[in-house]
């Protein structure tokens, strides 16, 4: 069995999604899987997202489908009941760690300091996601981060694009970034499914 650093490694690019109808989910999936981009980190910013887990886990059962924003114990058992095959947090929050272990779904959760990174470690958590990514010193933050915590990996989100990833994914160690560009809330808004997927395409590509 793969773990879930092995299958964002995979991927390397994670999109991440706010939707606001959770129908959207279905054209979009597609969207992203036809085009190299076989993977959705769906936020909880939303009241559509338990939903859009849901129908994504159904119409494209072999996708890596992510629940993002998740702040405790409720939201992280509804995106496991709904499909989601891990979680992913904005912040380290030991009771939300804790919650996840216990009902038995992976959790990806924010750093962005020495402090957290080692509060991660002593909780048994080696991959990490490096949130907000560039807001909070960008490359130069995540190599120093890496510096003296030579067991962690990243996956750094926020303030990623297409002029940055490769950037990012050229440190050792850092074994996906997330991403908004490719699934634009106007862009899911508007239907504009060619238009993502060309964009996911593009992405898809420029991190091979």
């Amino acid at each position: 069995m793969t773990t879930i650093a092995q299958q964002l490694a995979a991927i390397k690019v994670i999109p991440v999604i706010a939707i606001d109808r959770a129908e959207d989910i279905i054209p979009l999936g597609k969207a992203l899987a036809e085009n190299g981009l076989p993977a959705a980190e769906i936020t909880f910013r939303s009241d559509a997202a338990v939903e859009a887990i849901r129908l994504l886990r159904e119409a494209q059962p072999e996708m890596l489908i992510g629940a993002g924003t998740v702040l405790n114990r409720e939201q992280a058992q509804a995106a496991k009941d709904a499909g989601a095959t891990f979680v992913v947090s904005p912040g380290f929050n030991p009771n939300t760690v804790i919650a996840c272990r216990e009902i038995g779904i992976d959790i990806v959760p924010g750093v962005n300091n020495p402090s957290a990174v080692e509060a991660a470690i002593e909780m048994g958590l080696t991959t990490l996601k490096f949130f907000p990514a560039e807001a909070s010193g960008g490359i130069n933050m995540v190599k120093s981060l890496l510096g003296p915590y030579t067991q962690i990996q990243f996956m750094p989100t926020g303030g990623i694009s297409p002029s940055n990833v490769k950037d990012y994914l050229a440190i050792d160690r850092v074994i996906a970034c997330g991403g908004t560009w490719m699934v634009d809330k106007a862009m899911i808004n508007e239907g504009r499914w060619d238009e993502i997927g060309r964009l996911a395409r593009e992405a898809a590509d420029l991190v091979k």
